[in-house]
């Protein structure tokens, strides 16, 4: 298995849940995760959220969007990735998981506040917050491994 591998996987599952995992051959739990992405992405009404935030009509993307659903969002979209990623080699690199439980944990502390947060008086809502969430847990993620991994070395 080539290297480029493990990236194709990771970027299929960021652009559709499952995806990584009908690529790895994980049949089941593939077609469960996309199940889940459609059924979440429904009942949250996320795409409409999107669509409204895009527009930058971040008010109405707090009111089109149902919060119950939306919590599950940010801990499926990031276990399918990293689901897919640790499985497209068969090896993890020690620690591997952290960048993308962070993420999880930061995108649903992002949709928790998204309908209140604001930076410089601007509403960020329930794409932006839950995305800036992410991308802040993925660094404190690699961070933190880069920093556990320096200490097991030495």
């Amino acid at each position: 298995m080539n290297p480029g591998d493990r990236t194709e996987k990771l970027l299929w599952s960021i652009a559709l849940p499952g995806f990584g995992q009908l690529l790895n051959g994980h049949l089941l739990k593939g077609f469960i995760l996309i199940a889940l992405e459609f059924i979440i992405n429904v009942q949250s009404n996320l795409n409409v959220a999107i669509v409204s935030s895009f527009q930058f009509n971040t008010q109405l993307a707090v009111e089109q969007t149902n919060y119950q659903w939306l919590m599950f969002y940010p801990c499926i979209y990031m276990f399918a990735i990293w689901d897919a990623y640790k499985y497209a080699t068969g090896i993890s690199p020690p620690y591997s998981f952290l960048p993308f439980i962070l993420a999880a944990y930061f995108g649903t502390i992002g949709v928790i506040y998204s309908s209140v947060f604001k930076v410089s008086g601007a509403l960020l809502g329930p794409v932006w917050l839950p995305i800036l969430g992410l991308m802040m847990g993925v660094v404190i993620g690699l961070l933190i491994k880069a920093w556990i991994n320096s200490r097991v070395k030495t």
